[in-house]
């Protein structure tokens, strides 16, 4: 369905508002040729109707060269950012920096957080922000999950397809996403809704099966048949299965780094208005999955860096699958009971 420009400023001027622009603050949007012409212009008005002193910043794309598909995740590190001192101090000398054209886990952006400066993350299509606009609600909600995270030693999942694996904690810290950044030096992603952490370095062992129906990211293809993942002190060691396997391994063996079997973010999805099927209504091309990554009861893990939380891995290649009715426990509490959150477990 189409979004009116009226939705998205709408839409804006809510996500502004609860991340706390006031008049006077610089904001600077960061952008692409691909970036969404509507997202863009609206975010402008939004912004200005803010009170805000508005910068829009455009970059031209990178990597094209070693990327093998046009979504965005498919080859990370370098962006269009880097040997870029002039854009980067406007943005380190910005209260707010709209990002829609997608700087994750580049050393620039962990660059422009430790300034204080704010970044808000948004290049999903108008239709998902508009449904997803975010809420004090799910800070709430996301927040009072983090907690239990937070103390956690082991998380242990199953899953009815073959999943059994453990996932030692405490290393690195607890990453939450609700869709709004109103704290300085604050990373956010609209539209979200889910927790992770990383596992400790060595600390994961066990099996992982992805089921008939799971997605894969940055592929934003639903399995067809399963792929069982063997893991071994922190790495994938075999990956096991029909063409989707096979598909998945020549992936991950075209960027040529071991690190990208590394075992990355580990986490839950928590955002009812999100959802699983989504995608198969959707151009591949339009979307980078935040519905795959956000919908409530997912199991979510990924392979490759995990530069983002303080680690030292930054391989290009990063791989986000979450997975369907899975029983997520931490320690002896059960938070994910076969795909559906136990908001009690958070009381």
């Amino acid at each position: 369905m189409a979004v009116s420009d009226y939705q998205m400023v709408k839409a804006w001027d809510e996500v502004l508002k609860l991340s706390k622009v006031e008049r006077g603050q610089t904001v600077s949007i960061l952008c692409g040729p691909h970036t969404h012409p509507q997202t863009l212009q609206t975010a402008t008005i939004a912004a200005q109707a803010a009170g805000a002193i508005v910068t829009r910043i455009e970059l031209q794309p990178i990597n094209a060269e070693k990327a093998t598909s046009r979504d965005l995740m498919s080859y990370l590190g370098a962006t269009p950012l880097t040997d870029n001192p002039a854009a980067l101090a406007a943005m380190k000398n910005s209260d707010l920096v709209l990002d829609l054209m997608l700087l994750l886990f580049s050393p620039e952006q962990m660059e422009i957080l430790e300034s204080g400066t704010k970044i808000l993350l948004a290049v999903e299509p108008p239709e998902v922000l508009v449904r997803a606009v975010p809420t004090e609600a799910d800070r709430k909600r996301v927040l009072d999950a983090s907690k239990l995270l937070k103390q956690a030693k082991r998380m242990h999942v199953t899953s009815p397809a073959g999943t059994d694996v453990t996932f030692q904690l405490g290393e690195f810290p607890v990453i939450t996403e609700y869709g709004f950044c109103e704290e300085p030096g604050r990373w956010d992603h609209w539209p979200s809704g889910f927790l992770f952490t990383f596992a400790n370095e060595g600390g994961s062992d066990g099996t992982i099966v992805i089921d008939r129906g799971d997605i894969l990211l940055p592929q934003k293809n639903y399995v067809s048949d399963k792929i069982t993942m063997n893991l071994s002190g922190g790495f994938v060691r075999s990956i096991e299965g029909d063409v989707d396997a096979a598909l998945l391994r020549e992936f991950m063996e075209a960027y040529k780094d071991p690190e990208a079997y590394a075992i990355a973010h580990i986490g839950w999805g928590m955002q009812p208005r999100c959802y699983w099927h989504t995608l198969s209504l959707m151009d591949r091309e339009a979307t980078t999955g935040q519905d795959a990554r956000s919908f409530e009861g997912n199991f979510l893990f990924s392979l490759g860096p995990n530069n983002e939380a303080g680690g030292s891995r930054t391989t290009p290649c990063h791989l986000d699958i979450p997975l369907r009715n899975c029983t997520v426990a931490l320690d002896d509490i059960v938070v994910v009971r076969d795909g559906k959150v136990i908001d009690e477990a958070f009381q």
